[in-house]
């Protein structure tokens, strides 16, 4: 038996190794680099459907994998399988019914090669190149991995880049500007939700000039190798070289695709620089940082681990904390980082970052890794920048608000998590519209009249219906209320993947079932100073020639845009910080790539690290100051600080110490609190660092008087008496 099933394996043709979901050590694999040697040949073959060769029974032959197991190792095997022969399809070629079974790898690989950068967009736009286009939208330019279409097809920013129907030969072409050792090749169909299109097996070809192409060949059998490509068009289909090629330019030729549609795919490649003995061509642009820091992704453990080495190393300024668990028990740490961690100094604002609120948006959770890594190392140094910044601020880092949905996007890899995969919790709630929509009962109530008088416009409370036990409420949404509600945050970012943009609020539109509408806050303008401070700094967001990551182009309004105006978001952790706390926050879309492989992290690094300092020092601007019992001295929490013309108050802390961002300008400032006569002032911001004290003293009313000594079982002074007497008789 064995012996037949040898012989048959002979027989069968060349395939490529696909493999749809393999763990991120696949990206590992790659044979010794071999130059394939250049054959001089014509196109490359027509792709439509060639009816299957005919027996003489009348059958056609197909070739299937199966598995045959012994002893713990696993063989693949080729038999061959008789079927019906299928109608033939003239103008396009029919699906692939039975896509190459997926290879078992061994658990070790070797390191193998990063990303060229399709979808990190270092490879740009005139690097590809196509047989043809249905359209400008559907262009080369637009077969990047993971990219995404507007709600509109046929517009400029379709999904894929979709060759037109009566192509017969249809490429797609990336040049690498320099010899590069291709190892690899990620597919994915057309992003659409209006149609389906994704290729179903394709050929490889490779050229040092764009003129004379030769062929990815089977090992085995020396036939042009066809790799098995895409069942649907969202997840992505790794597959290997079978030797990997030295060349500068790649070919994708799509054979076969879905019947009905078109010739349509997104794309990454994988591979690696090699050194130009002749000097030919430019060497490509480094990427990397001068930082020694730790530059690769973390799961849970290593970033636990990662997170009590920053502790070890600065004990003085660094604590390590839990707020809560995940649905799947993972504990939510955050570290903080301050010249008296622990305890919150009167006068020192508080400010936090939290990242991976969506578990496949990788970067953000990085960057906190590095940048407590980062701070630590340069107080240690003496860093006269890092050293103000820790002693005059407590900084919060929470790296991984969704760890259950960072595992499984870890998992999976950074080039095969897709777009969505990890997303969620694990009981498939999206963490950013899980918070208690705030902005409905403030609205209702404006609408009525009943703002302030009535409703407060400041520390909205939450909602009946969100505190009941059966409530839709993530274990890690109840954890980071908690954290707000306990802690006096003045500022905060949320950093997000997959745009280059800061939104800021109102996230949720004010009119109900508007998709997208420009909703501001009362505080709008600190909000766009705060988008733009971050904006401003980021590297890739300043880059003038830098193309837009998916559908829009944000560089056209400065790379900030109001939230509701981009999508509605209701149930925000943006607009419930605002409505809920005294916090002022933005969400940071840091990267087109949600999650980038980490040879790019140096790179990303390097492009954050000065706006994740200078949004944090914008916690100095506006005012800030105490609010204090003029007899005692003492100061009064939960004091309300208004801001004339502004319909958005904030309050005290415990100690009675406040922080009220606010531009440059002059404003009249009121400070009132239960028991005491209001105090007015005026109170001016400069464009000096900050912030600008204004401090308030309140005397109590006589009413406030009377209760603190009837509680402390005093007698009333005959005076007091007598004026409550007279009091009373003009009520009478």
């Amino acid at each position: 038996m064995w012996g037949l099933l040898l012989a048959l394996a002979a027989f069968a043709p060349a395939v490529g190794v696909g493999v749809g979901a393999p763990s991120t050590s696949v990206l590992g694999l790659a044979p010794p680099a071999t130059t394939g040697a250049p054959i001089s040949t014509p196109a490359p073959r027509s792709s439509p459907a060639q009816p299957p060769a005919e027996k003489n029974n009348g059958t056609s032959e197909q070739h299937v994998q199966f598995r045959i197991i012994k002893k713990k190792k696993i063989v693949m095997k080729k038999r061959k399988k008789l079927i019906r022969p299928r109608p033939l399809v003239t103008d396009r070629p029919p699906v692939t019914t039975s896509p190459a079974e997926a290879l078992d790898l061994p658990e070790k690989q070797e390191p193998g090669c990063p990303p060229l950068g399709l979808e990190s967009l270092r490879v740009t736009d005139n690097q590809l190149e196509a047989s043809s286009s249905q359209s400008f939208g559907l262009g080369p330019h637009r077969g990047r991995l993971n990219i995404q279409s507007g709600l509109e097809d046929g517009d400029l920013y379709d999904g894929a880049w979709c060759a037109e129907e009566q192509d017969a030969e249809p490429w797609f072409q990336v040049d690498a500007t320099h010899p590069t050792r291709f190892s690899g090749v990620i597919t994915q169909g057309r992003n659409s939700i209006w149609r389906y299109d994704w290729v179903t097996s394709y050929k490889v070809q490779f050229s040092n000039d764009s003129r004379t192409w030769w062929g990815s060949r089977n090992r085995s059998s020396g036939m042009d190798a066809v790799f098995p490509a895409n069942s649907d068009p969202e997840t992505p289909v790794l597959n290997l070289l079978p030797e990997p090629q030295v060349a500068r330019f790649i070919r994708l030729l799509p054979q076969t695709w879905l019947e009905g549609g078109t010739s349509c795919l997104r794309a990454e490649i994988l591979a690696c620089p090699v050194s130009d003995p002749n000097d030919l061509f430019p060497e490509a642009p480094a990427l990397g940082s001068l930082d020694p820091l730790d530059f690769r992704h973390h799961n849970y453990k290593a970033m636990r681990k990662l997170m009590k080495q920053v502790n070890e190393q600065c004990p003085n300024i660094t604590r390590v904390y839990s707020i809560g668990k995940s649905h799947q028990g993972l504990k939510l740490y955050v570290m903080e980082m301050s010249d008296q961690p622990g305890e919150h100094e009167l006068g020192e604002p508080e400010v936090r970052y939290v990242a991976g609120m969506h578990g496949n948006e990788a970067l953000g959770r990085e960057l906190l890794l590095l940048l407590m890594q980062f701070l630590c190392r340069e107080f240690l140094r003496g860093d006269p920048r890092v050293t103000r910044l820790l002693t005059e601020t407590r900084i919060h880092l929470l790296p991984s608000m969704n760890p259950d949905g960072y595992e499984t996007a870890f998992r999976r890899g950074s080039e095969l998590v897709g777009w969505a995969e990890g997303r969620w919790n694990k009981q498939g709630i999206d963490l950013n519209h899980n918070f208690a929509d705030l902005n409905t009962p403030l609205w209702e109530a404006e609408d009525d009249g009943l703002v302030p008088d009535t409703v407060p416009n400041h520390h909205l409370p939450l909602p009946a219906y969100y505190t009941l036990p059966n409530a839709t409420v993530a274990p890690e949404t109840r954890a980071v209320i908690d954290w707000m509600e306990r802690i006096p945050f003045v500022l905060s970012a949320n950093l997000h993947g997959g745009e280059l943009v800061v939104s800021y609020p109102f996230d949720m539109t004010r009119t109900p079932w508007a998709a997208r509408e420009l909703t501001p806050t009362p505080d709008d303008t600190v909000f766009r100073w705060l988008s733009t401070v971050y904006a401003g700094t980021n590297r890739v967001m300043q880059d003038p020639d830098r193309r837009p990551c998916h559908n829009q182009d944000f560089s056209l309004h400065g790379n900030v845009i109001n939230g509701a105006d981009w999508h509605t978001v209701p149930g925000s952790m943006n607009d419930f910080s605002y409505l809920h706390t005294n916090c002022f926050e933005v969400t940071v879309e840091l990267s087109c790539d949600k999650f980038p492989h980490e040879n790019e992290l140096p790179q990303e690094w390097e492009n954050n690290k000065d706006a994740l300092l200078t949004y944090l020092e914008q916690v100095r601007m506006g005012i800030a100051g105490v609010v204090r019992d003029k007899d005692t001295e003492l100061g009064i929490a939960d004091a309300v600080i208004a801001v004339d013309g502004i319909n958005h108050d904030v309050t005290t802390a415990w100690g009675g110490d406040y922080w009220r961002l606010l531009t440059p300008g002059d404003y009249m400032v009121t400070a009132s609190a239960e028991g005491y006569h209001t105090v007015t002032r005026n109170c001016r911001v400069t464009f000096e660092e900050g912030p600008m004290p204004c401090n308030f003293r309140l005397t109590k009313t006589p009413k406030q008087r009377l209760r603190e000594l009837l509680a402390a079982g005093a007698k009333v002074p005959p005076d007091l008496r007598r004026r409550l007497e007279r009091l009373r008789g003009q009520k009478d």
